[in-house]
């Protein structure tokens, strides 16, 4: 089975917690066994790689449940119950639920909102218990939220690529390629791409800034429903062949067909293909033809700082 969600995690926790003073880690172990989870089920990653799963959803069910009161943390790092945890555990309930933490005052306090006050905060809380918060940490409620506008960022970028002229397509590939490092200045990289009347970019890049090696570099302004078909990758080969270069890049705004993709694998040149996805990140990672609109700043205690010793 997969990992369960945070909130499916709080009785077990609360359960163990009833039993001894425990520690995160122990108590994940303990989960997995009780549940059978798999190797890969308990190897499993956040989206951003910074902590196992199943840790981070035990993590948050033990800190809901501690700012309900029902658990309370004697020493850093440990946690055991509390006598209303004990009375809640008492009522055999079949499960434990964000909202039933909403009826322990701390836990509201926690949330921001007081009890029998129905603010515009605490409707959104109750809008959003019904979906998200029911099932997702915070950590995946952020990384949930991150993933979908880097998703309609990449459609943005795509859509604005395609409303521009030749040129300018030519030049973000020169601004893209700098800005990863090739080409040496855009001077330089300039000198090399474009000027093919192809209405695309077609010529030949330094692969550093002292032109030891040349990329030669096509690309393809399609609209994103038009694939990139095997004959235009093999007509780009046979340009590289004819270029004395053994290294080439094809971008498109499009994508690449299959059997466009299995020929690359078959060649003894190094060739690159680029597709919208790819060419989208590319930008947002080097920042071309994109801006910070804000930045987060996700803060925890330094308990280094609190540690005597």
């Amino acid at each position: 089975m997969a990992v369960p969600n945070y909130q499916s995690l709080m009785l077990p926790v609360l359960r163990l917690a009833a039993t001894d003073v425990r520690r995160v880690p122990e108590v994940a172990e303990i989960i997995a066994d009780e549940l059978a989870l798999s190797a890969q089920d308990r190897a499993a990653m956040l989206p951003s790689g910074t902590q196992r799963l199943l840790h981070n959803r035990t993590h948050w069910a033990k800190t809901y449940l501690l700012k309900a009161g029902l658990l309370t943390s004697p020493a850093r790092g440990q946690f055991t119950i509390t006598p209303a945890g004990r009375e809640l555990l008492a009522s055999a309930p079949h499960a434990i639920t964000r909202t039933m933490l909403e009826q322990y005052p701390s836990f509201l306090h926690f949330i921001g909102s007081t009890p029998n006050t129905p603010t515009e905060q605490a409707a959104e809380s109750a809008t959003m218990t019904s979906s998200t918060m029911d099932t997702q940490t915070p950590e995946e409620r952020i990384e949930s939220a991150h993933t979908e506008l880097m998703s309609d960022l990449r459609s943005d970028l795509l859509d604005q690529i395609l409303q521009q002229s030749p040129t300018f397509f030519e030049q973000l590939i020169v601004d893209l390629l700098v800005a990863m490092g090739y080409g040496g200045s855009h001077e330089d990289a300039a000198k090399h791409l474009g000027g093919t009347g192809d209405g695309g970019v077609d010529g030949v890049i330094n692969e550093d800034r002292l032109g030891l090696d040349r990329i030669y570099v096509q690309a393809k302004r399609y609209a994103t429903n038009v694939n990139v078909g095997r004959p235009d990758v093999q007509s780009f080969v046979g340009s590289l062949v004819g270029h004395g270069s053994s290294k080439g890049v094809f971008v498109t705004t499009s994508s690449f067909s299959n059997p466009a993709r299995e020929y690359i694998y078959h060649l003894s040149q190094r060739v690159i293909l680029i597709d919208g996805i790819m060419l989208a990140d590319l930008m947002i990672e080097h920042n071309v033809g994109i801006r910070t609109s804000r930045s987060i700043a996700i803060k925890r205690i330094d308990l280094d700082y609190f540690d005597p010793n």
